[in-house]
């Protein structure tokens, strides 16, 4: 099962509900293991880790969890924060996902926004992350002074922060989160803050109960964001700034992603689909907006670098409110080839099963929905391909190439079945 040191996590002692370091587990069943504190080595194919206290994998070690391991946040006192200072390899496959959540007794309705645990954290020391074939949910606890995470001088250090799903800020690092599914979390999904990064073929939905995004991306960051489905994130599918002046300057390519419902949950106006401040150099194409609460968005004040370019965005709205705030203007920006009308219901992409006239302030997502697009769906044959890609040739973590998807000739990140 890897190596587990119990009682090591921040240096402190034991004691039942120390909140400042682990509990000391009780005695393992035999089909699973109860960790808590420092972790490496590997966590073996289809067992179940039950997890009582915070989790850290020290700079310099590798955690390495394999296909169908189901990690059960079990601490309801703690809330563990999983503190990443070292390397994560969360390998899962398509008919065997690791599976990183909560008892499922605590997946009630009152709990549907998460917040039973933490979320992953990582340090400046933390070289490589992979998700491929994750699922994550239930997180993005409330630090205290206690947390981990705020001694550590992490994330944003302070307590009364709710910890995104996934909090990355090695410039010289390496993420690829791929295949996942991340819902159910109080806040952001995703907060990067530096790293050559690869997010595609994800799905993000029940997130942000009262502000998040989805895709929250920072300076220091080079990243492809692909082929993603993202439902009703509070604010944006996507928020791209290059808040913090680090180097290298954000340069975001975002394609072929599919954005439903997104900033009608959100109580104050700011974005609702893509948002783009703090020049940002970010390159948009053939995504498509589905009652999003705006089109894509700049900060008029603080506006996107010169030489980011939009293309190929397809938008639908089913009111007439919607499709009044896709209009290009001043903070709503124009893309080169847009498919875009100027009357509700105008532009029906022709979903294979997605009820268009669903509320667009829901949160809750049905798995039975499908957005794959129909044959002669006006989506087909309307994508950008002629752009440049920063990692079509891969990425190499821990020795395995993952590369970005090619683009798609249709808009959306869901062709024809």
């Amino acid at each position: 099962m890897g190596t587990v040191a119990v009682c090591a996590f921040m240096g402190t002692g034991c004691s039942k509900n120390d909140s400042d370091g682990p509990s000391t587990p009780p005695p393992a069943k035999p089909d699973s293991t109860s960790v808590s504190g420092v972790v490496s080595g590997t966590w073996k194919k289809g067992s179940v880790v039950i997890v009582k206290g915070h989790l850290e994998v020290s700079a310099g070690s590798s955690l390495t969890i394999e296909e169908g391991v189901k990690v059960l946040m079990s601490d309801s006192v703690v809330k563990p924060e999983f503190i990443v200072k070292g390397n994560l390899y969360a390998l899962g496959t398509a008919t065997n996902p690791v599976t990183i959540t909560v008892p499922d007794a605590w997946k009630t309705a009152g709990n549907q926004w998460g917040g039973l645990w933490g979320g992953i954290t990582a340090a400046p020391t933390s070289a490589e992350i992979v998700l491929n074939y994750t699922d994550m949910s239930y997180g993005g606890a409330v630090t205290t002074d206690a947390s981990p995470s705020v001694k550590a001088g992490l994330y944003k250090a302070t307590a009364g922060e709710h910890i995104p799903a996934l909090n990355y800020t090695n410039v010289a690092g390496k993420l690829v989160v791929m295949n996942s599914q991340i819902h159910n979390f109080y806040e952001d999904a995703f907060y990067i803050e530096g790293g050559s990064v690869i997010i595609a073929s994800n799905k993000f939905y029940t997130t942000g109960i009262a502000n998040g995004e989805a895709v929250n991306l920072k300076s220091g960051v080079l990243a492809e964001v692909a082929f993603n489905t993202i439902y009703s994130p509070n604010t944006n599918g996507m928020k791209l700034s290059n808040t913090g002046d680090r180097t290298p300057q954000i340069h975001v390519i975002g394609y072929n992603n599919t954005i439903v419902n997104a900033g009608w949950r959100r109580p104050t106006t700011k974005g609702g689909s893509v948002w783009l401040e703090k020049s940002v150099l970010a390159e948009l194409y053939n995504n498509l907006l589905i009652n999003d609460r705006y089109g894509v968005k700049r900060d008029v004040a603080n506006p996107e670098d010169a030489k980011s370019k939009v293309a190929a965005t397809y938008y639908y709205g089913y009111t007439q409110a919607a499709v009044d705030q896709f209009q290009p203007g001043k903070d709503i920006i124009a893309g080169t080839g847009d498919v875009i009308g100027t009357t509700a219901g105008s532009n029906d992409p022709k979903l294979v099963n997605y009820p268009l006239s669903n509320p667009m302030d829901n949160g809750t997502f049905d798995a039975s929905w499908d957005f794959h697009l129909q044959a002669g769906s006006p989506a087909l044959g309307k994508g950008k391909t002629d752009f440049t890609r920063l990692f079509a040739n891969g990425l190499t973590v821990n020795g395995v190439v993952y590369k970005s998807p090619d683009a798609a000739t249709y808009i959306g990140a869901w062709g024809t079945k």
